[in-house]
């Protein structure tokens, strides 16, 4: 019988769950399981990253990308400590993931040793903590056990992330177990008699909308759920960072739901008599602060239909809650007909929120007159829209948190899971520091392109990445937009303190040297029109390139300029 280090085995699970990379900065304390990568390294590749918050959120976007767990190896203390940003965004994001975390040796448990954390406590698990499970093992006849769980946890139910401890000392030992076989979600559906109310509330309904996102979507539930938007007839909303759910140039397509809401799309869900959402667990994001859906009962009549069951009536309380999985869900719903002796009475209510989408999208709209510059970027929309139009069908497109942002949601049209990917990864946590990471690991493990959306303060947050992507050959293209500033914090100073200018000014290195120092392409934009040859250049360059934008400050959001929030906050206290 073959015999092993439990580190080797713990490697050889992580291949049977199909797994081909994993993120992590080294440490001394599972040194077993880095030898085991070296002997299996034609069937994995262990990613090297720079900061461990870096390795998490790259794991997290893997996870968020395919619907199986992307995987992050830290070292115990400082190591998970770090790591815990992306842990958070995965619970955040429902993104299933699993952390793996080197610890202190059985002898020296519960003695503080060196780096020693309790990470139950630490990581949860539950609502309140950032896992849903936190495991640790101490014989290592049990690790096939323990990583089959893990990655079941992580994707039954509500995906998520979940965190397994391995002493040191444990991952030296020898055992003879192997893998157990390789585990996938379960799969429930919505009952006929909710398929009936659903049929039922439709013939009712006069201006319904359907809000689709959340996690497990995959092309034929995308395609399912165009089909079951055509067949009715009815306007489709992408919850808020899950843009690429639905078709963006589909005829039936209205926004998304999100920061920064079209104020017409605001006051369409507000006036709907019935909302179908399928995938969201509708969070404050997507509800406007549960003001747009009304918590804890909705003013319109609420369709709930997510695959975990603790989610719903968790904060919506509604009959008409059902659990199902995304291509279940979708499947069902397409097959749902139509009763000929009731004709659609809402083709009106669609036409127009498909218009008002159509309308804020529009380039021309967005020009704030009192903005002009002639050394900085002043119309945004400009450049996204070229950036539409010259990215391949499969780019991914990344960003991290701030007001820069909101220009990439209000402008850039996802296609999405109707092309057979998913193309955006974004954090709805709002954790800065997430797309510049997200994009490398997504990269290197698809081989696509990945366009990064990122501002100066959250470059330098996670920038450090960008040696991790020359290293491994990541195709990335990083447009990075330089305003000086913490701009989302600068923008709330302006509404609550005007004038009051604290913490939140920037002093920033020659991004373009930065690149070039790491190996990367650089180049700097002042105007619109210099915006072109930049990105042409970066997208013949094989590797990795970064367009810094100078942009406007005044220029904080897609409708309004700082000066005009500061103008009206000091009308308000006059």
């Amino acid at each position: 019988m073959k015999t092993q280090l439990a580190g080797h085995l713990l490697v050889e699970c992580l291949i049977e769950q199909g797994i081909t990379h994993v993120f992590g900065v080294p440490g001394e304390s599972y040194l077993a399981v880095l030898d085991g990568f070296f002997h299996y390294q034609d069937q994995i590749q262990f990613i090297i990253n720079r900061q461990e918050g870096g390795a998490a959120y790259m794991a997290e976007a893997q996870g968020k990308l395919n619907g199986r767990p992307g995987v992050c190896f830290v070292t115990r203390g400082p190591g998970a400590t770090n790591a815990s940003i992306g842990v958070h965004t995965a619970f955040q994001d429902s993104s299933p993931m699993v952390l793996f975390v080197g610890d202190v040796d059985s002898l020296s448990r519960d003695r503080e040793a060196f780096q020693e954390l309790d990470f139950s406590h630490f990581f949860g698990p539950g609502t309140k903590g950032m896992a849903k499970r936190v495991e640790r093992v101490d014989s290592p006849e049990r690790l096939p056990e323990v990583v089959a769980r893990a990655f079941a946890t992580a994707m039954t139910g509500r995906p998520g992330p979940v965190v397994v401890v391995l002493p040191e000392d444990m991952l030296t030992q020898t055992v003879a177990q192997r893998p157990l076989p390789k585990v996938f979600p379960t799969q429930t559906a919505i009952p006929e008699a909710g398929l009936l109310q659903i049929v039922q509330l439709l013939q009712k309904a006069q201006k319904p909308v359907i809000i689709a996102g959340g996690p497990s979507w995959s092309q034929d539930a995308a395609l399912a759920l165009q089909k079951f938007a055509e067949t009715w007839q009815l306007p489709v909303a992408n919850a808020f960072r899950f843009q690429d759910t639905f078709d963006n140039h589909h005829p039936l397509y209205i926004g998304d739901v999100g920061i920064g809401i079209n104020p017409a799309l605001a006051q369409t869900i507000s006036q709907a008599d019935l909302l179908i959402v399928i995938g969201p667990r509708l969070g404050e994001m997507t509800t406007g602060g549960y003001s747009l859906i009304k918590a804890p009962i909705a003013q319109q009549t609420l369709v709930h239909i997510h695959q975990s069951p603790d989610e719903l009536n968790r904060v919506y309380q509604t009959p008409y809650a059902f659990c199902a999985s995304m291509s279940q869900a979708a499947l069902q719903l397409s097959q749902l007909p139509v009763p000929q002796q009731n004709p659609l009475t809402w083709l009106d209510w669609s036409q127009k929120t498909h218009q008002d989408y159509l309308h804020n999208i529009e380039v021309q709209v967005v020009k704030l007159p009192e903005v002009s510059s002639k050394d900085k970027v002043t119309n945004m929309a400009l450049l996204v829209r070229h950036l539409q139009n010259n990215l391949p069908a499969n780019a991914l497109i990344c960003n991290g948190a701030g007001n820069f942002a909101s220009w990439l949601h209000r402008y850039f049209q996802y296609e999405g899971w109707s092309q057979g990917f998913k193309t955006q990864l974004a954090p709805t946590n709002g954790a800065m520091g997430y797309g510049v990471p997200a994009a490398i690991g997504a990269s290197i493990t698809t081989g696509r392109l990945a366009i990064v959306f990122t501002g100066d303060g959250d470059f330098m947050m996670n920038g450090q990445e960008l040696a991790t992507a020359v290293q491994y050959g990541a195709k990335v293209i990083v447009i990075l937009l330089n305003n000086g500033m913490y701009g989302t914090i600068r923008m709330h100073q302006e509404r609550e303190f005007p004038t009051h200018i604290s913490g939140s000014s920037l002093h920033n290195p020659d991004f373009v040297a930065l690149a070039k120092a790491y190996g990367a392409l650089g180049f700097q934009v002042k105007q619109e029109a210099e915006f072109e040859q930049a990105l042409n250049s970066s997208l013949a360059h094989v590797g990795v390139s970064l367009i810094e934008i100078l942009i406007e400050p005044e220029l904080i959001t897609t409708r309004v300029s700082l000066n005009s929030i500061t103008q009206q906050s000091i009308l308000k206290r006059q």
